[in-house]
């Protein structure tokens, strides 16, 4: 069956996440999202762990829903950790997605990290260890564990981003990269721009939402055809036989451009090697984005990406052509009404005819129509501040 997951996800208990994070909740907005298995997030986590324990039973192999009620949508045991360490000179800052079979491995892991590290502290440990050892420790509890580098451009915390990171998946994870089977786009990188790399070919590419607060579930997701457990999804994504994955344009991350938010200077790559990588107001190192970094590592520039397709969230689309605040009270409520008469946001998104919505709304239609069509003027974001998608809304074609 055809189905839509978003794997990382956080708790309350991680820094700058919404106190209403809490699981029932994550599985009502995956529910009107469309989305069919969501990461349990901060697994780590030794009060969001009982939580889960408490909460949630196991209704397919390795896949859980919430207790006395009928599974519609499934939890998969997830946590995101952040390894900050010291390595060749320098002060590497790598970010983890963690993906867990089962409650006893969980324990395992949970067991281990806990005799070196503080868990309690925050839902996404910072541990003083390096990725090549954490990920022996780890996969020794147990094989089927999977450890996938989360948003791997980010310039402060990932794989390979221009602050922290590494050149290579190898060079970063050694003789442990061959159980490495995928990596994370993030909000602010797409396919073709992790095509253009031939080092990250044989990698399974995923895209996640990194949800700090419910309503943001389903940013970013991945499509699979695959029976419903852990051991068919993580097969689907070692063999690379996902259908696709659903993207931010990559401009509306917050790290596309270079930048210096303090100053207001955006810049496209080849601005920034013009300045020498400083910038104009300050003259101070810019903050490198991720679409220098990819330019950097770029060996392969006609390579064929992983299918895909972008999205606009729902109430962003709302936002613009009713122009008014997407947490307004007036989008809120026509939002809940177009999910109780059209079904859930990915198939209204995705999958629902554009004479089917004109029937409820034109200028929805011709605003979901130029989505499809990636009709929109980008405004990139930088140095921790969005980008916007405008949507190049003319008159739907029927179809």
């Amino acid at each position: 069956m055809a189905f839509y997951a978003d794997f990382h996800v956080h708790s309350r208990h991680s820094r700058s996440t919404s106190p209403a994070l809490e699981l029932p909740e994550l599985a009502r907005w995956a529910e009107i999202k469309g989305l069919t298995v969501v990461g349990s997030g901060d697994f780590t986590h030794p009060l969001w762990f009982q939580s889960i324990k408490t909460t949630l039973i196991e209704s397919a192999p390795g896949l859980f829903s919430l207790k006395k009620s009928r599974p519609r949508m499934y939890f998969i045991l997830s946590s995101e950790i952040s390894l900050i360490y010291k390595k060749n000179d320098r002060v590497r800052k790598v970010h983890l997605l963690i993906l867990a079979p089962s409650l006893a491995a969980v324990e395992k892991v949970n067991a281990r990290l806990g005799r070196r590290f503080n868990l309690q502290a925050d839902g996404r440990p910072i541990l003083g260890a390096a990725v090549r050892d954490l990920s022996a420790e780890i996969l020794a509890v147990d094989e089927r564990i999977m450890i996938i580098p989360a948003h791997i451009w980010t310039p402060w915390f990932s794989l390979m981003g221009s602050r922290s990171g590494f050149d290579s998946l190898e060079e970063c994870f050694e003789d442990y990269s061959p159980y490495i089977h995928a990596v994370e786009t993030g909000l602010s990188a797409d396919p073709p721009m992790l095509a253009q790399v031939s080092s990250l070919r044989r990698y399974t590419i995923l895209s996640n939402s990194d949800a700090h607060s419910a309503q943001n579930l389903g940013r970013e997701a991945n499509e699979f055809d695959c029976p419903l457990s852990y051991g068919a999804i993580t097969q689907a994504i070692r063999s690379g036989t996902i259908l696709r994955t659903i993207e931010f344009f990559p401009e509306e991350g917050k790290y596309h451009h270079d930048g210096h938010r303090l100053c207001g200077i955006s810049l496209p790559p080849a601005e920034t090697r013009k300045l020498g990588g400083i910038c104009p107001v300050c003259g101070k190192p810019l903050t490198l984005g991720v679409l220098y970094r990819v330019e950097a590592l770029a060996d392969q520039k006609t390579a064929n990406p992983a299918s895909f397709n972008y999205q606009v969230p729902l109430k962003q689309i709302l936002s613009q052509i009713m122009k008014s605040g997407e947490n307004s009270k007036k989008i809120g409520q026509y939002y809940f009404s177009l999910i109780e008469r059209l079904g859930p946001e990915f198939f209204i998104l995705q999958s629902l005819t554009i004479e089917a919505i004109s029937k409820i709304d034109e200028r929805l239609a011709a605003a979901i129509q130029a989505m499809r069509e990636n009709r929109v003027r980008r405004v990139p974001g930088y140095d921790g501040v969005y980008g916007k998608i405008i949507l190049d809304v003319s008159p739907a074609q029927k179809g």
